[in-house]
């Protein structure tokens, strides 16, 4: 198995973590599709993600303190937590 390298290894384990933190705002849990996170991450990494179209922070210079997840980064979680092997919440 080929080694993740550091820096990829903390992106992948920031949008782990986005997407596990989720939240959702007026519905319940279970039946929601937009999803949003708070911000406590690395704002470089933060950055590579919303360039990624993984999440988006808001419209620059009044930023939220929470990301909104996209659906490309609901995939990319759900890849990634294959990959690491990580269950979902039920």
């Amino acid at each position: 198995m080929d080694k993740t390298s550091a820096k990829d290894a903390v992106r992948e384990l920031t949008m782990i973590l986005i997407y596990l933190s989720r939240f959702t705002t007026g519905e319940r849990f279970e039946d929601a599709t937009d999803f949003r996170a708070w911000k406590g991450y690395d704002f470089d990494i933060l950055n590579e993600l919303d360039e990624a179209d993984y999440i988006r922070q808001g419209s620059r210079p009044s930023r939220s303190k929470s990301v909104y997840i996209t659906e490309s980064g609901k995939e990319q979680a759900k890849a990634l937590m294959e990959k690491y092997g990580i269950a979902d919440w039920k």
